[in-house]
């Protein structure tokens, strides 16, 4: 993709998701295939992906497809069948992370780096570009910094960087815990979210600093505000995150991004979108309404006091007033304003006195007067709204799902049209109708008739305007219409039917010509001699899963090589975690925010914490010269017992790679 080119990256749960991103404004769209995708629970068939395909390319969009989990030696030739499979139907890239994947002999495909090999550096960045990636999405924690710093050194790679959805509160592939609590791998697509539970933190003297909050669980990303500072950055590919997300999220959200897209074209002569046409929506888009935790731009404009969800992990909504009243089987409510309404299968949300969210469905919903509402909340028969547990006579209510909402994006909530310019012309033998789109294509028709004078010369071309201009139901729309009768000596009267074949015959030959002319973007050749990858010892955190990914990186002047965490070694207790987040900041008790403080400057030690759920209990350690937190655990004994019982017992499960004694990673190691 020119460097020129903004492209707008929307997720798709399956094909027909993807088709609405594509006509809500998606330049491109990320999609799972069958296996090996990083959410395993998205998968979709072939012919369901080329169906998506040939909707997106109509339109020049791309369709990317995650071929994104660590593999197993045996899983390899199924991989490679994929990428094959994936390329014959049209794809248009791969999104990778196992480097064992490029010692196949994969199809000219081009690959991009998935959030999963962890770009934080200028130096991992150009080791990608320079092995074969032409696309790269950076890590989420990054500051404008340093994506200015990756941008000067990678001129042959498009940065893409996420900028609305959930944020993993670790670097992405570099997060263990689920693995070893659960046997559920992140890096295989099967995480468990142990990030959103609730924990009790403690000090090193054992006192409890927090009680059952969600410390790890952060606020979605939302960069709305950001997108002009990332394009000067160097981001060309802004991407959304939500493979599991719903069609009317991924409409409201891509929509959003599409306005937000037009506007930063608009404001810059040197860019373009990547792919044709303009969207026209049925309603305002609004991420407020789509499933959040609240937004946070992260770290790009450094680290801010608020980036957590340590209340609740849920979406709460958006306030709409407040119980005024509470009845046995119904609860009176006051709306902020007068424009609001409910609706019977709304469902409310308000926050108890412990502080926890707590929510029911709407079962039905009735105006009384002005503001006031009364809701008969869906429990069950013989209960009353005393099982509501927090409910009380002026609590503040939000809703988290509004039914007037979902209905309409239910139904078809845009239009996504290319404007074209049409010439008619008199011919010698007849007419010709020629179509032109805003990206120089032509379609020409031609159809043989007599040149007869009309009766009305006004009325006739009006007449005929009103038929070439009828483009409903193609993608297409008429920006201008122009007219040449110089070969008929004057106006002619055209029938309808002629115009009308010349129009349908003008559309299709447009849009053959839009097909032959797409192409699909080509694969980096990777630099010759292989370059150097810029360490020289690889511990589990490199994700080494298969023999080909470690032949890939000793052919690129690594000495050392470690096993993936999945390949269940003896590791002990290392770092499950590695994250930006630090639950000292947020709690106040970062060192750093105690200097200068009269009475408190050091008092305050970046001694390490505990976190402890049920019966299972982490290690926060504090590794302050990067600025990072690891948190610290074991495997569970089970989890590595019935791995090992399934290796034993398959012979398609390779033994885990071992070149060398395994270490485990510590805080700044």
């Amino acid at each position: 993709m020119p460097r020129a080119d903004l492209e707008l990256l929307a997720p798709a749960r399956d094909a027909d998701i993807g088709i609405e991103a594509v006509n809500h404004g998606a330049d491109a769209v990320y999609i799972g295939g069958p296996a090996f995708g990083a959410r395993e629970k998205a998968g979709n068939e072939l012919a369901d992906i080329e169906r998506l395909v040939r909707h997106a390319h109509r339109y020049g969009a791309r369709i990317f497809v995650t071929h994104n989990t660590i593999l197993r030696d045996d899983e390899l030739p199924a991989a490679r069948q994929l990428a094959w499979d994936l390329w014959n139907i049209g794809v248009d890239a791969l999104i990778v992370q196992d480097m064992g994947l490029l010692m196949l002999d994969l199809p000219p495909i081009q690959l991009h780096a998935s959030t999963q090999t962890d770009i934080r550096t200028p130096e991992k960045a150009r080791f990608l570009q320079d092995v074969g990636f032409s696309q790269m999405v950076l890590a989420r924690e990054l500051t404008l910094p340093q994506i200015r710093a990756i941008e000067a050194e990678v001129q042959g790679a498009v940065l893409e960087f996420f900028v609305h959805g959930a944020l993993c509160v670790a670097y992405s592939g570099q997060c263990y815990i689920s693995h070893a609590h659960t046997g559920r791998s992140a890096n295989r697509g099967s995480c468990s979210q142990e990030c959103r539970l609730p924990y009790i933190v403690t000090d090193a003297q054992g006192r409890i600093v927090a009680h059952d909050k969600h410390v790890l669980s952060l606020k979605d990303n939302d960069q709305s505000a950001n997108l002009h500072a990332l394009v000067d950055a160097g981001i060309r590919c802004f991407k959304i995150e939500g493979r599991y997300k719903d069609m009317a999220t991924v409409k409201n959200v891509t929509a959003h991004y599409r306005q937000l897209c037009d506007r930063v074209l608009e404001e810059r002569a040197g860019l373009k979108a990547a792919s044709s046409g303009r969207c026209r929506y049925t309603f305002t888009p609004d991420p407020e309404r789509a499933y959040n935790r609240g937004g946070t731009d992260y770290f790009v404009n450094g680290r801010q006091d608020d980036i957590g969800a340590f209340d609740t992990p849920k979406h709460a909504g958006i306030a709409i007033g407040h119980v005024v009243k509470l009845a046995p089987q119904h609860v009176d409510i006051e709306l902020a304003r007068p424009d609001l309404r409910l609706n019977n299968g709304d469902a409310l949300t308000w926050v108890d006195l412990q502080g926890e969210l707590q929510g029911v469905p709407v079962n039905v919903a009735r105006h009384v007067a002005g503001r006031l509402w009364r809701v008969e909340p869906n429990i069950a028969p013989g209960q009353t709204t005393a099982v509501l547990k927090g409910l009380r006579r002026d609590a503040a209510i939000s809703r988290n799902r509004d039914m007037a909402w979902e209905r309409l994006l239910e139904k078809k909530s845009a239009e996504r049209l290319i404007a074209v310019d049409g010439r008619f012309a008199a011919t010698a033998a007849g007419f010709a109708f020629t179509l032109t789109d805003a990206d120089g294509h032509v379609g020409r028709a031609t159809a043989a008739h007599a040149h007869e004078p009309p009766k009305d010369a006004a009325r006739a071309e009006a007449t005929l305007r009103e038929n070439l201009a009828r483009l409903g139901g193609t993608l297409f729309e008429a920006q201008t219409l122009q007219f040449d009768w110089r070969a008929a000596g004057g106006p002619c009267f055209v029938p309808a039917s002629v115009a009308n074949a010349l129009r349908r015959d003008a559309v299709g030959a447009l849009e053959s010509a839009r097909g032959a002319a797409f192409r699909r973007l080509p694969r980096a050749e990777p630099v010759e001699p292989p370059v150097a990858y810029p360490e020289d010892t690889l511990s589990y955190l490199a994700n080494v899963y298969n023999a080909q990914a470690a032949a890939f990186y000793a052919r690129h002047g690594v000495k050392v090589i470690d096993a993936a965490y999945e390949s269940h070694q003896e590791l002990g207790e290392v770092s499950l975690m590695i994250t930006r987040h630090c639950v000292r900041f947020s709690l106040s008790l970062c060192p750093k925010q105690a200097k200068g403080v009269q009475g408190v400057q050091g008092t305050v030690k970046a001694e390490p914490l505990t976190i402890v759920h049920g019966g299972e209990r982490l290690t926060l350690r504090f590794d302050c010269k990067p600025c990072e937190m690891h948190v610290v655990g074991a495997m569970r004994p089970n989890v590595l017992q019935q791995a090992r019982r399934e290796q034993k017992a398959s012979l398609a499960t390779p033994q885990p790679i071992r070149f060398y004694k395994s270490r485990p990673a510590a805080p700044g190691g």
